[in-house]
C-alpha cells in the first residue's frame, strides 16, 4: 500500500497534467480553430508525449468536453456563491441574474461554444441553474417582491432564455438593460403589489 503523501502527490500530478492540458487545449482552439488542433500539438504545446496524453483523453473532443465541463462547474459554483452572499431574495438574484447574463455574454458565440453546449453535462448545469433561480424566485415571491401569479419555474424559464440573449449584445451596458428588462418583468401586477 502507498503511503498517504505519495497518493496525494501523484493524484495532483495528475491534476495538474490534467488541467495544463485542458488549458493548453482550449487556448489553441481559441488560437488556431478546432479543426487545426491536434493531439500531437496538444501534447507538444503542454510538454507532455503523446503517449502520456492518450492514457488521460483519446481524442481532442474528449478534451474539448473535459474542459467544457470544468468551465461550466465553475460558473455554477460562482452563480451559487452569489446565491449564498448576503442580502434581500431580490438583491440575490438580481446578482445571480446579472452574472448569468454576463457568463453568456463572454463565453458564447464562438465555434467552440457551439460545439460543446450540446452535452450531457449542460443539460444537468441548466438543471441546476434552474432550480437555483426558481428557488430565488419562489423566496422572492413569499415576500410580495416576485409576483405570485406564474410559477417560480416558468419565471427560471422566462429569465434564462431571456438572458440567454446576452451573448448577442454589443456591450456590457447593454447586458445591464436587458436584466433590468427581465426583473421588470419579474415585479407583481400593480393590482396586487403591498
Amino acid at each position: 500500500m502507498m503511503p498517504k503523501l505519495w497518493n496525494e502527490t501523484i493524484e495532483a500530478h495528475r491534476r495538474a497534467v490534467r488541467d495544463a492540458t485542458l488549458d493548453t487545449t482550449a487556448a489553441l482552439v481559441a488560437k488556431h480553430g478546432l479543426l487545426s488542433v491536434t493531439m500531437a500539438r496538444i501534447a507538444e504545446e503542454t510538454g507532455i508525449g503523446r503517449a502520456t496524453l492518450y492514457k488521460y483523453f483519446p481524442d481532442v473532443e474528449a478534451i474539448l468536453v473535459a474542459w467544457h465541463e470544468r468551465q461550466v462547474t465553475g460558473h455554477l459554483e460562482h452563480l451559487i456563491a452569489i446565491r449564498d452572499r448576503g442580502g434581500t431574495p431580490g438583491e440575490r438574484l438580481k446578482a445571480v441574474l446579472e452574472a448569468y447574463a454576463f457568463v453568456s455574454h463572454e463565453h458564447h458565440g464562438t465555434e467552440l461554444a457551439a460545439r460543446l453546449h450540446r452535452g450531457e453535462h449542460v443539460a444537468q448545469a441548466q438543471q441546476q441553474l434552474s432550480r437555483l433561480v426558481s428557488d430565488l424566485l419562489a423566496e422572492g415571491a413569499r415576500i410580495g417582491d416576485i409576483r405570485d401569479d406564474v410559477a417560480p419555474d416558468e419565471l427560471a424559464t422566462y429569465c434564462l432564455h431571456a438572458l440567454a440573449a446576452a451573448s448577442s449584445l454589443p456591450s456590457n451596458a447593454a447586458v445591464r438593460r436587458l436584466v433590468a428588462v427581465t426583473l421588470a418583468g419579474l415585479r407583481p401586477p400593480r393590482a396586487s403589489r403591498r
